[in-house]
């Protein structure tokens, strides 16, 4: 194991958020909603590098739904039904003015972006970019940094496409264009 990726994985395995906070993984959460919870496919992972944004997910199953939340909800990645509401930010904040945002801290899970700064093989660090709502809970903050795998990449930003495409080889682009015509097939 090379010395960056070791100390990537090493800075992964003793990352700790309070009240039971985790980053979701992605790839488990497609396996159980494959229709309806899309994650980006193995050869679009493989070229996100430095300075991209990424976006991830993180929550806590130590809280549930609060009273006056609604019963059931929809999740905002995939559309389906979930028992526990989860915020999401559409833009990272240095590319996209966020209004003021005034919600009341709850427990629910959370996506945001995260611009990566270093990368080995399938550990990333990067610097989250987004001021989180739940941040008193899980002490995470607009510009903390944060390591996770690849598994944890729920997105990866549009403005990146271009970039991702123009950086795959021929073997590549037949990979993605199987994705793709699969991902038509299941629609």
């Amino acid at each position: 194991m090379g010395v960056m990726l070791s100390q990537l994985k090493h800075q992964f395995d003793s990352q700790q958020f309070t009240n039971g906070y985790q980053l979701v993984d992605g790839v488990a959460m497609h396996a159980q909603n494959p229709e309806n919870f899309h994650v980006p496919p193995d050869v679009i992972k493989r070229h996100v590098s430095l300075g991209q944004f990424v976006e991830l997910r993180i929550d806590s199953p130590r809280f549930s739904v609060h009273e006056d939340a609604p019963q059931k909800c929809s999740c905002p990645s995939c559309n389906g039904e979930m028992t526990k509401p989860v915020l999401r930010h559409e833009h990272p904040a240095s590319l996209l003015p966020l209004p003021e945002q005034n919600i009341p801290s709850r427990g629910w899970g959370e996506d945001f972006w995260v611009q990566i700064e270093e990368r080995s093989e399938n550990y990333f660090r990067g610097i989250v970019d987004n001021p989180l709502v739940e941040a008193r809970l899980h002490c995470l903050n607009q510009g903390d940094e944060i390591t996770f795998h690849e598994n944890h990449i729920l997105a990866v930003h549009d403005i990146h496409r271009q970039e991702l495409v123009a950086g795959m080889n021929a073997s590549d682009l037949q990979e993605l264009a199987q994705w793709l015509a699969e991902m038509r097939r299941q629609k």
